[in-house]
């Protein structure tokens, strides 16, 4: 009975353990709640430019960060891009300052939100209403510090 006790906490120190190192995350709370989003992190020039492009699906929960070296009012499109998303546009100090909802999927229309801002989150379209998530919302992102000084946390 003490060995099956020993395992079942073995087990569950191991279980935790890897929830807490699985990757970069951004958490976000607004007055709908609290959501959190599993992160791609895209750091350099040719990661920005990629983004999601040519991918057919993006799961519920996953997302991608888009980290730039300076503020500013920061545009995308979405040209080879295969699946509708929202953007989420969010200063240095972690506050959303912008959200563009249900990207066209492979238009070439510049989409910005006309404020300065340090990170772009995408996340699947429709997922900011689906989370009650908007302009004054507050990003906490955990773990990507480890990317180096250009991805600290807000």
């Amino acid at each position: 009975m003490q060995q099956r006790v020993m395992c079942a906490a073995v087990a569950a120190a191991l279980a935790l353990g890897g929830c807490r190192d699985r990757g970069p995350v951004a958490v976000i709370r607004s007055p709908g709640g609290v959501a959190e989003v599993s992160l791609e992190v895209a750091a350099t020039p040719a990661e920005r430019e990629r983004g999601l492009m040519y991918r057919s699906s993006l799961a519920e929960g996953r997302g991608m960060l888009f980290v730039f070296d300076e503020d500013g009012n920061h545009g995308f499109w979405m040209k080879n891009t295969l699946i509708p998303l929202d953007m989420l546009f969010i200063a240095r100090d972690g506050t959303v300052v912008g959200v563009h909802a249900n990207a066209t999927p492979l238009s070439t229309a510049n989409i910005s939100v006309g404020k300065s801002s340090r990170y772009v989150l995408e996340v699947p379209g429709g997922w900011a209403a689906r989370h009650g998530i908007a302009a004054g919302a507050r990003v906490e992102l955990r773990g990507v510090h480890a990317l180096g000084d250009r991805a600290r946390q807000p």
